[in-house]
């Protein structure tokens, strides 16, 4: 099938979709129904029968605290606006159920999913955090300051790049925010100017924050507009005798008029540059600009659960997609008798290939390479493998990626999704293809926020 014929068979495909999503609106009470992407604004009431039980969902300081608003948008709003649990809620829009029951989110969270997988399979309750908040080991600060240049830190508001000043969140690791704030005090007496976007004056733009759950390692980046930084020694000194747990201090670079928050040059304050994190047993190493899930425990569980849906026997041949520092692929090794990994990016694979190393898996071969166009090759040459893992980005994957799948012909497909309508739309492709959904178990990788990972198996 051609490029053209492909993308005229995807379009179709949305169109039908989006009329059958329209024609089961109309069905139901237009008083209660509410659109989860427009921001959750009301309860949107589940459609299947769940078991929520505490192993899954777990239990959280959140439901004890959390008063429901009266009935009533505008005494919806008045109470949000008075009680909401974190102060930068109106400004910020990051965790946009924060003041929502942990089990109640996830009752919403499970009724979207449900929705857009019903053509395809039951899907299976969601697990949940017991501790869900804190969660994020990835912390990341822009640095501005005020009117009279004293400096603030804090994170874009949603859609723009209007910085709202924050001391503490309730979704961020508290040491990292600890950290941050230790830093924004330290800059008056170093003499160390903010970066203003607005004129390009200044030398500090961001802060990042990355923690070895597992490990207890902490790596501290500093993104500046200029190599030269004044007193690096005594800032490192000073910043080390208040948190001496920082493993790792790194500069980076940032000359660039860009949203992207790191540069392309790093180098080593303090430390070796990186720290490492455990995850499923397998030892990690995450640099300033290695892709690691913010989640670490549920990151575990998500993983774990792919694991399990495979079901695997150990005489397999595994492959890979979308593979990233290999994270996947080295979890699987052990379960599996071969491992092809296919990863874009350069500096991704170089990681891959470090992580194996560093894990002793030789069962393992990278390739850097296009994933689509590196299946359709296989499946030419006659070459076979019995599972794809797939974790696309969150635009999903695309008609191209699932028609060199289907012509490689794995028995088996987990699919790891971080957006539930990519998904939907996908799975639309893939079932036509000859694959049928066995199983779909939502992971809460984010509470508090709309975003759902999903782990799918599918089976030829």
């Amino acid at each position: 099938m051609s490029y053209h014929q492909n993308v005229k068979k995807f379009e179709k495909i949305n169109q039908k979709m989006n009329k059958g999503k329209e024609a089961a609106d109309k069905t139901q009470d237009k008083n209660k129904k509410s659109k989860f992407t427009d921001g959750l604004k009301a309860s949107v009431k589940a459609k299947a029968d769940v078991e929520m039980n505490e192993k899954s969902v777990g239990k959280s300081k959140t439901n004890t605290k959390v008063k429901t608003a009266p009935k009533g948008k505008n005494a919806d709003n008045k109470t949000l606006a008075k009680k909401s649990r974190c102060p930068y809620f109106k400004k910020c829009g990051a965790c946009q159920m924060i003041d929502t029951p942990y089990d109640k989110q996830l009752r919403q969270k499970h009724a979207h999913v449900a929705e857009l997988l019903e053509p395809y399979t039951r899907v299976a309750a969601f697990v949940g955090m017991e501790e869900p908040e804190h969660y994020r080991c990835k912390v990341h600060a822009v640095f501005t300051h005020d009117k009279k240049g004293n400096p603030l830190s804090g994170i874009y508001r949603e859609g723009t790049h209007d910085v709202v000043p924050i001391d503490s969140c309730l979704l961020e690791d508290q040491k990292a925010d600890a950290i941050i704030g230790t830093i924004r005090g330290m800059l008056k007496s170093f003499k160390i100017k903010t970066y203003d976007e607005d004129n390009g004056y200044g030398l500090l733009r961001h802060v990042l924050i990355r923690i070895g759950k597992n490990t207890g390692e902490i790596m501290v980046v500093l993104v500046t507009v200029s190599p030269i930084f004044p007193s690096k020694n005594n800032f490192v000194k000073a910043l080390l005798k208040e948190h001496p747990e920082i493993t790792t201090i790194v500069l980076n670079v940032n000359d660039k008029q860009t949203s992207m928050i790191l540069g392309d040059k790093e180098k080593a304050m303090y430390g070796p540059g990186f720290i490492y994190d455990i995850c499923c047993g397998m030892k990690f190493k995450i640099s300033p600009k290695s892709f690691y899930q913010v989640n670490p425990i549920q990151q575990e569980v998500l993983y774990n659960t792919a694991i399990e849906m495979a079901d695997l026997k150990g005489d397999e041949v595994a492959l890979d997609c979308y593979s990233g520092v290999g994270t996947i692929g080295i979890i699987a090794s052990p379960h599996v008798k071969e491992v092809i990994s296919v990863e874009l990016n350069s500096d991704a694979v170089k990681d891959a290939k470090l992580n194996a190393k560093i894990n002793d898996v030789d069962n393992i071969t990278f390739y850097e390479n296009d994933a689509t166009r590196f299946m359709q090759q296989m499946a030419d040459s006659g070459d076979k493998v019995d599972l794809v893992f797939m974790d696309p980005p969150r635009a999903g994957s695309t008609p191209e990626f699932i028609e060199s799948m289907i012509n490689l012909a794995p028995q088996k497909v987990v699919y790891i999704s971080c957006s539930p309508d990519s998904l939907a739309r996908d799975l639309e492709l893939i079932t036509k293809g000859g694959y049928k959904v066995k199983k779909a178990v939502p992971v809460d990788m984010f509470p508090f926020t709309r975003s759902i990972e999903t782990c799918v198996l599918l089976t030829k």
